[in-house]
């Protein structure tokens, strides 16, 4: 771990360029809140593209950053991380959907075009690194039985491209929050009328980078990013906002009431524990404005 403060700065909202879905209606809470109180808790967490561009790759923070925009406010105080960093993590979630009938979920998966769905034996248990190349989800319902879907295509793009049409199956239509359960039993007893668990694959930064300059946006909470050290604690959103400006937790002129924490137990804003199990919640079906940018329908806000 770093013994470094967290970097901020201050950068053109419009320079911030999300990787998954996110939906525009998430963010009016947030915007009720800023202007109530002036106050950003925790910074967007974000990192450079490696292009020279002076863009930046939204890693935790999309309702943050989504709320400025609307808000119309031109800069936003964000922690910058390097996607080389070795404070930086990706892990993964995996989708928890309930209040959908598993059989319309299995129907609907089974006729998705260019892709293979098959039942396969719900015992067996292998790492997920050991999943054959061509898996892209593995799912259970309720009464035991497991799916995979696969698909010929190894290429990134069209990789993650069919994630998005797979996700956009049940969202919308279903409840859904991310856990970090991989067994329909490890959520009994915390949801009634569950539909599923849906089991996503692993992605590299790099690999998240390159989707998010192509164009195309992950399923919503499929990411994980943490970062150490973390900066958290509040900027007043009338704090100076030169796009030049470098703000640091000690520079009370320009982050007044921020504070940076430092140490192995902090993590995202929204508790990214890694029990099994581990539940966290996304937001009530919606339809994201985004979802266009990846040539689907609209379906479910990101996290």
């Amino acid at each position: 771990m770093s013994n470094s403060l967290p970097t901020l700065r201050i950068l053109p909202v419009s320079s911030l360029v999300p990787h998954e879905w996110h939906d525009e209606q998430r963010a009016w809470p947030l915007i009720e809140s800023l202007r109530a109180s002036g106050l950003l808790r925790n910074p967007p967490i974000v990192t450079p593209f490696p292009d020279g561009s002076g863009r930046y790759m939204v890693l935790d923070g999309a309702n943050r950053s989504a709320a400025f925009a609307q808000i119309g406010m031109p800069h936003i105080l964000a922690q910058v991380v390097e996607s080389s960093d070795p404070g930086l993590k990706l892990r993964k979630w995996n989708h928890v959907l309930w209040n959908w009938d598993p059989a319309a979920l299995v129907e609907a998966l089974g006729s998705l075009p260019h892709v293979y769905f098959r039942k396969i034996d719900p015992n067996i248990k292998r790492k997920q690194i050991q999943w054959p190349q061509r898996t892209l989800v593995w799912l259970q319902i309720p009464d035991g039985r497991a799916y995979i879907v696969r698909s010929d295509d190894t290429d990134l793009r069209s990789r993650a491209s069919l994630l998005a049409r797979i996700a956009h199956v049940y969202v919308g239509k279903a409840q859904l929050d991310r856990t970090t359960a991989q067994r329909i039993s490890e959520l009994e007893g915390k949801y009634e009328n569950l539909t599923a668990v849906v089991v996503y694959p692993p992605f590299r930064v790099s690999d998240v980078l390159e989707l998010s300059d192509a164009g195309i946006l992950l399923p919503p909470g499929v990411t994980r990013f943490t970062v150490s050290p973390r900066a958290l604690r509040g900027w007043r959103s009338g704090a100076p906002t030169s796009p030049t400006a470098a703000a640091r937790p000690r520079d009370h002129a320009r982050a007044p009431r921020f504070r940076a924490h430092q140490g192995p137990g902090r993590r995202r804003y929204r508790g990214c524990g890694g029990t099994a199990g581990r539940v966290d919640r996304l937001s009530e079906p919606a339809r994201p404005a985004q979802a266009a940018a990846a040539g689907l329908p609209a379906g479910n806000g990101g996290c």
